[in-house]
């Protein structure tokens, strides 16, 4: 993105990466919602996520490299416990995980409008 360096920008680059970690976590619960004995898996919240990020990160040694989402910032919830059970024990709530996909949707709108805004912001400031 543009605002390499910038603390908003890198927020925003956070924040976009928490969400398409868990609009994947979700669909992988709603595409098993028949198998038997699946439990569902969310992201902790993202203010806790962003917590626990040291400023320290990894850093990539070659560029080929890719970071990708196995470090702890961005793991499911284990502590995660389901509500209710099939008798089958499979523990998704269909309704509960297309409510968590729309907050999820509608938080991806809000950070994307945010970053366009600054972008914007910035480009008047520059006169361009």
């Amino acid at each position: 993105m543009a605002g390499n360096g910038i603390g908003l920008f890198d927020l925003a680059d956070k924040r976009l990466a928490w969400i398409d970690q868990r609009q994947q976590l979700l669909a992988q619960n709603l595409a098993n919602a028949d198998t038997p004995g699946w439990q569902p898996k969310d992201l902790k919240p993202f203010a806790a996520t962003l917590a626990r990020t040291t400023p320290a990160d990894l850093a990539l040694t070659n560029p080929l490299h890719l970071a990708g989402p196995q470090d702890g910032a961005l793991a499911p919830n284990a502590k995660a416990r389901p509500e209710e059970r099939a008798p089958d024990g499979n523990a998704v709530a269909i309704d509960g995980e297309l409510t968590k996909v729309a907050q999820t949707n509608d938080t991806h709108a809000l950070v994307v409008n945010l970053y366009q805004t600054y972008l914007g912001m910035f480009r008047t400031a520059l006169d361009r």
